[in-house]
């Protein structure tokens, strides 16, 4: 059918030029007769350029110049017009089989329209300038160019928009970003297959089987994703298993269902891979290529449905949104109780609270709080300012001193063991730091909560500091077997007891 249709073309062109020649031939031979008839009939001698002259040097009859005029100048335009009709029926068929020929294969012909079209405009101006200027050479054009140059300007204005997508058009063309029959996605806008390239814009079917019509100039500016046709472009495809759900057998199962599903390109192996490990269970990606990109939502869909049906006949499980939560049960009366017994037993094994009578005891553990501190963090530094002393609850504490710049352990204390009450009784600095040798729990007491119950009970002062004052006195005899162990005054005790409590 091509050749036939190009056998067609070439008779067509062949009998029309071969007319037109024949016309153009025949012309000199008119031209001729004409002259010849002037010679005989009216004595009047005619040169190439139809100038007149009487055979006996006499001046011509004005009406017979003015018909030899108008004979020539209708001569020389049929000239210019064979000319020019030759010319476009040579650059159609030449274009006509450059088509049929470079474009036989593919489908750039129609996309292409546009180069055709200025091309053939910019070959018929060059040839009607050439042709006229053969048979007019003492008529200038330039001047009648020059001279419409307003309304050309005028012209160009009205005429903005169409250039814009002219230009745009070309340029187009000339990059060739896609073709008819392409998949175009333009961000904002919509996607579809390319049916149409003109000088106006594109014409873009869409897979609601509606017309998208987008001019070059607004097309130019947008930014296109391209899937060509007969290219192998790949999709992804998204879905979801349960966690109890073998990684391995799902890839399995699933890109076996994949690569029966039609669309689905043989010449790539599917790819199933784990995408992320949710919250809800394992999230999966399928990316699989197609033999035909414009089908690529029905592909989608045929794929998720097979992905269905092989979970359902092997047993896997989609994830499904889940929580799980905890209810923290609301701590019981009697806890609180054990707790309080607890913390008062405690204070009752502290000598320095011997004094205290059971209820000033379980007002002093009500006031206390409990804290744990981590292996080697300090819970008191030599030379801190403080009002508290600490019980230790679980595990062990290190007292530490600082000599010759190293820190030497003087002591280790454990569960039931004290220190820091005579910080809380005279608010006197840190004598030592204090560090958890283990994760340790400790029982603080505050001033706050002894100042209560020394405004309640005043002689309890004198009776803690003499405990005080033998708790210090034995602690040296300890560090110092040669002290002797005096009686030491209690009155500089009780008044710093009273001052830092505010008593009186």
């Amino acid at each position: 059918m091509p050749n036939s249709e190009i056998q067609k073309k070439a008779i067509y062109f062949l009998v029309f030029a071969g007319v037109l020649s024949l016309i153009l031939a025949i012309l000199p031979s008119l031209e001729e007769i004409v002259r010849v008839t002037l010679m005989s009939r009216f004595g009047i001698l005619a040169d190439k350029k139809w100038v007149l002259a009487m055979a006996d040097g006499g001046k011509p009859d004005a009406m017979i110049e003015t018909l030899v005029s108008l004979a020539s100048n209708l001569l020389l335009i049929i000239k210019i017009v064979i000319g020019m009709a030759l010319v476009i029926a040579s650059v159609r068929f030449v274009l006509f089989l450059f088509s049929r020929t470079v474009y036989r294969n593919t489908t750039q012909g129609e996309a292409s329209s546009i180069i055709k079209t200025v091309l053939s405009i910019i070959i018929y101006i060059v040839a009607f300038f050439i042709i006229f200027q053969t048979h007019y050479p003492d008529v200038p054009l330039a001047p009648l160019f020059t001279g419409s140059t307003i309304l050309g300007i005028v012209v160009g204005l009205a005429l903005q928009d169409t250039l814009g997508n002219l230009f745009a058009g070309l340029a187009l063309q000339a990059d060739q970003p896609f073709q008819v029959g392409d998949v175009v996605i333009i961000s904002g806008r919509g996607e579809g297959v390319v049916e149409n390239v003109s000088w106006r814009g594109v014409s873009i079917r869409t897979f609601r089987n509606t017309l998208l019509v987008i001019s070059n100039s607004v097309l130019g500016k947008e930014t296109i994703e391209v899937a060509p046709k007969g290219n192998l472009n790949a999709r992804n495809v998204f879905f979801n298993t349960l966690y109890s759900n073998s990684p391995a057998h799902t890839i399995q199962v699933v890109r076996e269902a994949v690569r029966q599903v039609d669309n689905v390109s043989k010449k790539m192996r599917p790819v199933v891979r784990v995408r992320n490990l949710g919250d809800n269970g394992i999230d999966w990606e399928i990316k699989y290529w197609l033999d035909d990109f414009a089908k690529q939502h029905d592909t989608d869909a045929m794929i998720r449905q097979r992905v269905w049906y092989v979970f359902q006949r092997e047993g896997i499980d989609f994830a499904f949104p889940t929580r799980t939560i905890h209810v923290e049960p609301k701590p019981e009366e009697t806890d609180q109780i054990d707790r309080m017994y607890s913390i008062t037993e405690r204070l009752n094994r502290v000598s320095i609270f011997a004094p205290l009578c059971d209820e000033e005891i379980e007002r002093l553990a009500a006031a206390s709080t409990s804290r744990v501190y981590a292996p080697d963090e300090a819970i008191v530094r030599l030379g801190q300012e403080g009002s508290s002393m600490f019980v230790i609850i679980r595990g062990s504490v290190k007292v530490q001193i600082p000599e010759n710049n190293v820190e030497k352990t003087v002591n280790t204390l454990r569960e039931n063991d004290f220190f820091g009450e005579m910080c809380l009784l005279t608010g006197e600095p840190r004598t030592a730091n204090v560090i958890a040798d283990e994760e340790t729990e400790v029982l603080r007491i505050d001033k706050n909560g002894l100042k209560p119950i020394f405004e309640g009970n005043p002689s309890l002062v004198e009776s803690i500091s003499e405990l005080i004052e033998e708790r210090r006195v034995t602690l040296k005899s300890a560090d110092d077997p040669d002290h002797e162990n005096k009686n030491a005054p209690k009155k500089g005790a009780i008044r710093s007891i009273k001052k830092f409590f505010g008593l009186k």
